[in-house]
């Protein structure tokens, strides 16, 4: 593939900053100059690495901070390219909360972006996720790999899989009852469409996840929200929905951390929601998206791993326990019928799945790979949960409320008062600094999810005094 772009970095191996933060900011540099244009290639990793006489890993590093930071975008087996959207950048003015503290912090010009809990893509297992992929396409006939598979996914793949949520969660599924889908998304997508018709209804959690939202709502489905407190989501309030409508088709929940608040719904909610949907013939879609990583003695089992529960859907990932573009979810369910139009639908928009990526996958958690990455991800992620408590009640004690979450990869935060959060989010973005505005989540939240797995020790230790002093700006404390 052609890449125009000559190279010209000067790499100061005696400067204080990082070689790979120095490759990075060089090339954002010439992208914002306009030298490096929307859609441009970037030199492979080996090559630059072997122009620069440098590890290849040090300019690996380098292309996933422009990755993360949304400078450019990595293509399946095409390269590394400039974005055709670039992170919006304010110039500095002179207002007072630009002090040379902060100019300092961001004189890089690097966008910070606090995601909705992204794995820090530096510890993934690609390495050995590469070897594997290269081995079994080695391994296995070409006639084998190049033909299409079965619409749910490669079977050994899928026996593991229920292997896993049969022995780790508590659950009673059999492999022929287990979809294999492209990420978590395709699989709220399949199950909204063979699931819910026009006019159907779906109970869902507010604050909540908007993506899951849309898929309903394309289905032709209308949403009925539920607040949602410290125990979880209300189950007052959905049993009042229940005795309102007639045509409450599923409930829509993540108990396990609920998203974006992270807070676990009880086990008196757990047995009741479950009463109510055995009661009134209603399907539990569970999405339990980021299980692997907890902090606590023993983790929460999911609702669909109760034996008395008679409908449900229980959607999982493996996106977050490998690599973080590995697209490789799944769903499981009980419902026969509901699989069989899942695999109909499924054989329309995509055939079948990335049999050989299964394979690889399948490899790594045979070898105890995956087992081994999830001990060491999660001493990591613990850590780093600890640093940014500590950092949260240094700085932002006195302007906002959280709480030490068990597990996952963020913290809701909840500020004393109510913000103007386009104002505040503009003022972030001045910074450099990007949240997920609040409206996301639904209508008049006043919270946001600081996610901390793709962010640095430096980048949280960097942004968390600023954002503390943007809301203190805002608020009045008595």
């Amino acid at each position: 593939m052609l890449r125009p772009w000559k190279l010209e970095l000067e790499i100061d191996k005696k400067l204080g900053k990082a070689v790979y933060l120095q490759i990075a900011d060089i090339i954002i540099t010439d992208i914002r100059s306009g030298r490096l244009k929307p859609g441009d290639a970037l030199p492979g990793s080996r090559n630059l690495a072997q122009t620069l006489k440098i590890n290849r890993n040090t300019v690996v590093e380098a292309y996933q901070v422009l990755i993360n930071e949304e400078w450019v975008i990595s293509k399946e087996r095409k390269g590394i390219f400039v974005s055709e959207r670039l992170p919006v950048l304010h110039e500095k003015n002179t207002d007072a909360l630009h002090d040379s503290y902060n100019q300092q912090v961001m004189s890089g010009g690097m966008l910070i972006n606090f995601d909705d809990g992204h794995p820090d893509s530096k510890i993934a297992p690609v390495t050995e996720l590469a070897r594997a992929y290269r081995q079994i396409f080695s391994i296995k006939a070409k006639w084998q790999m190049m033909g299409y598979g079965h619409e749910h996914g490669d079977v050994e793949f899928r026996k593991m899989i229920s292997q896993m949520l049969n022995h780790q969660r508590g659950m009673h599924i059999h492999q022929n009852e287990i979809s294999i889908t492209r990420g978590s998304q395709m699989g709220m997508f399949l199950t909204a469409q063979t699931l819910l018709t026009s006019g159907d209804r779906v109970i869902v959690e507010e604050p909540g996840y908007q993506p899951a939202w849309q898929a309903f709502e394309y289905a032709g489905a209308q949403l009925l929200p539920v607040s949602v407190d410290k125990e979880g989501i209300s189950i007052e309030a959905i049993e009042t929905l229940l005795t309102q409508y007639q045509n409450i088709k599923a409930i829509y929940i993540t108990p396990h951390r609920q998203y974006p608040t992270t807070v676990t719904l009880s086990l008196s909610r757990r047995l009741k929601l479950i009463e109510l949907s055995n009661q009134y013939n209603i399907t539990i879609i569970e999405d339990d998206y980021d299980n692997e990583f907890h902090f606590g003695y023993r983790p929460i089992l999911p609702i669909s791993s109760f034996p008395g529960l008679q409908h449900y859907v229980y959607i999982g990932t493996l996106s977050k326990v490998v690599a973080p573009a590995l697209r490789i979810g799944y769903l499981a369910t009980k419902n026969q019928e509901l699989l069989k139009k899942v695999g109909d639908l499924r054989k329309i928009i995509d055939v079948h799945g990335d049999v050989i990526m299964e394979q690889a996958v399948l490899q790594l958690i045979k070898e105890g790979a995956v087992k081994k990455h999830i001990r060491k991800a999660t001493v990591h992620y613990k850590n780093k949960r600890d640093f940014v408590f500590e950092l949260l009640k240094k700085y932002m004690k006195d302007v906002a409320e959280f709480t030490l979450p068990e597990g996952g990869l963020a913290f809701w935060i909840v500020p004393k008062a109510q913000l103007d959060w386009n104002a505040v989010t503009a003022l972030l973005l001045e910074k450099n600094i990007k949240i997920i505005h609040p409206g996301q989540y639904g209508q008049n939240v006043n919270g946001f999810r600081l996610s901390y797995g793709a962010l640095s020790e430096e980048q949280l230790e960097q942004t968390i005094p600023l954002i503390a002093k943007i809301f203190s700006r805002f608020l009045t404390i008595d």
